[in-house]
Order: C-alpha cells, then sequence, then structure tokens
C-alpha cells in the first residue's frame, strides 16, 4: 500500500476513534466522568508509565528539594488534570455560556480583562501549558472578547480540523503556528488581541530566560509583536479548585510597552517577566502543568541567560 494512502488511513481511524471518544464522554454523566479519570490517572503514571522518565526528570529538576514519592504524587495528579481538560473541552459548549459561567468561576482581575481587551490598541493575551489554558481562550469568547490564537497545526489534519472547530465556536480565530507572521501583523494593525501560549520550548535561537532555575528558551515572537506594536501582554490562567468547571481565571500581570518600565525595555527583560509569572502560577499547582513535553532542551550561549527578579 502507497505511504501517503496507509498515512490517510491511520488519520481517518484515529480521528473516527477520537470522535468515538469524545461522544462517549459527551453521553456519560460528569461526575462518572470525573471518578474514570482518576482512575485512569493512576493507571497512566504508574502501570502504562506513559512518559514516565520525561515526567520525572522534569519535576526533578523544577523541585529539587522533592521526595520521590511528592514527584509520583504530581505525575499522577498532572495525568488526572489532562483527562479532566478533555472531559471538559467535550462538555464546555454545553455547560458554559453567557448565562451559567458564573458557577463555575471566579475571575481575578475581570476589570483588568475588560479595561485591556477594550483598548483601542493591538494587545497580546498570553498563557502557558498550565492550568485548563484551552478553556480560557473559550472563555474569552464567551465574554465576546474576540481573539487570534496562534496554535501549532496537529499532524492528523482530521483532528486538527475538529480541535480547531471547538476553538472557534465561540469567536476564537486560529492562525496556524508556521507562517502566521503576516495574518498577525494584519491583526496587530487592525488592534486586535493575539493569544500566544508562552512557555514552549524555541531552540538554541530562542531567547534564553531563567525557568525554575535554569536555561530555557521562548519563542522571540511573542516579543517582537509586543515590543514593535507597543502592545500591552496581558498573562492570564485558569486554575482548577476542585473538579470539573471548577476555576480561578486570573490575571497574572499586564505589562504595557507604553509604560516604559523595566520589564518592557527589550526582548528579554519581556520574556523574562512572563515567564516569572507562569512560573508563579505552577507553583500555586504544579500538577496542573505539562510535566510531559520537555521544557529544557540545549543550553544557551555563554552570557545568554536572563535571571530571574528577586
Amino acid at each position: 500500500m502507497h505511504r501517503s494512502l496507509l498515512t490517510r488511513l491511520v488519520d481517518w481511524l484515529t480521528y473516527v476513534a477520537v470522535r468515538v471518544a469524545i461522544c462517549v464522554v459527551q453521553s456519560l454523566p460528569r461526575s462518572m466522568c470525573e471518578r474514570i479519570a482518576r482512575t485512569s490517572a493512576n493507571l497512566l503514571a504508574n502501570r502504562l508509565r506513559i512518559r514516565r522518565r520525561v515526567v520525572r526528570d522534569n519535576l526533578q529538576q523544577a523541585f529539587p528539594e522533592w521526595t520521590a514519592e511528592q514527584c509520583r504524587q504530581a505525575a499522577c495528579g498532572m495525568w488526572e488534570h489532562l483527562l479532566l481538560m478533555v472531559v471538559e473541552i467535550a462538555h464546555a459548549p454545553r455547560v458554559i455560556r453567557k448565562t451559567t459561567w458564573r458557577k463555575h468561576l471566579r475571575i481575578h482581575g475581570m476589570e483588568e480583562i475588560v479595561r485591556t481587551m477594550w483598548l483601542d490598541r493591538p494587545k497580546v493575551v498570553l498563557s502557558g501549558h498550565y492550568g485548563n489554558f484551552e478553556l480560557a481562550a473559550f472563555l474569552f469568547g464567551v465574554f465576546g472578547f474576540k481573539m487570534f490564537s496562534v496554535a501549532r497545526e496537529l499532524d492528523n489534519p482530521l483532528l486538527d480540523r475538529f480541535v480547531n472547530e471547538f476553538r472557534e465556536s465561540r469567536g476564537q480565530q486560529i492562525l496556524p503556528k508556521k507562517g502566521s507572521a503576516p495574518d498577525v501583523a494584519i491583526a496587530m494593525e487592525q488592534n486586535g488581541a493575539i493569544g500566544l501560549l508562552g512557555d514552549q520550548a524555541a531552540g538554541p535561537r530562542g531567547c534564553w530566560v531563567d525557568f525554575f532555575g535554569r536555561p530555557a528558551s521562548v519563542h522571540k515572537a511573542i516579543g517582537v509583536f509586543a515590543l514593535s506594536a507597543s502592545a500591552p501582554v496581558m498573562v492570564c490562567t485558569a486554575t482548577r479548585r476542585n473538579g470539573l468547571f471548577d476555576y480561578d481565571l486570573r490575571v497574572e500581570g499586564i505589562a504595557d510597552p507604553a509604560d516604559d518600565s523595566a520589564d518592557t525595555a527589550g526582548l528579554t527583560p519581556l520574556s523574562q517577566w512572563y515567564t516569572n509569572l507562569l512560573e508563579q502560577a505552577i507553583r500555586r499547582a504544579p500538577a496542573q502543568y505539562w510535566w510531559v513535553h520537555r521544557r529544557w532542551r540545549g543550553a544557551p550561549p555563554r552570557g545568554r541567560v536572563s535571571r530571574s527578579a528577586a
């Protein structure tokens, strides 16, 4: 069989399996989904041991003072959180609406959100692989704020389209990570809001910052977008309190290049500023971070790493 045909067949079968799984999740009571997620988390973390070494190494690097048992509990908690995220994404269009979001959310900094999003200027809304960042972006649409979110395309085009349909169901517009610079520039020129994740490894050519006491690279484009357009950067997180659809949506901080502060004095200070805020959020609930991806890769050129503010 020709490889391209085989690839398309695998993509289609994977897509069907995912759609069936989502249908099952949507048909089950949320309380049952929550119990299944908690049971399955232990299976994934301690029996199947999916990416166990990566998760363990990341936790040990971030929290060198932790015992092996603390790392194990955090790893299990991470898998539970990821499974609950899947349940929430499946149920969100039915649960989170303009008339119901107050039942599920406490918003810390609503005035800052509204004031920033209503500015007649371009703006950057930043988060990381922490909490339920997908639900946070979904909520901005529920609130009536249009946002252009930059996201990496999934390898499976069928799944990519399916995921983006959810993301765009409340007004987001998804821009592919590759080749999106012209679209981002147009959105910024129209005083739009750009949604980005600020904790993706950018390789040796990225901007190097201090993250949990170790060098990590971030994409320069985030700072370039903000500084070149004099766009305020708002860091937001959605942290689970207890169970499904029970969150604190929080503004971690806002940096405005127009204020001429030290945090926006250049690409590296701005990158370190938002990295510090993401680290502070992760330290509040370490089990809600995606320790499954390798955040620390390679080493920076000598003298190229910023240091966290005291």
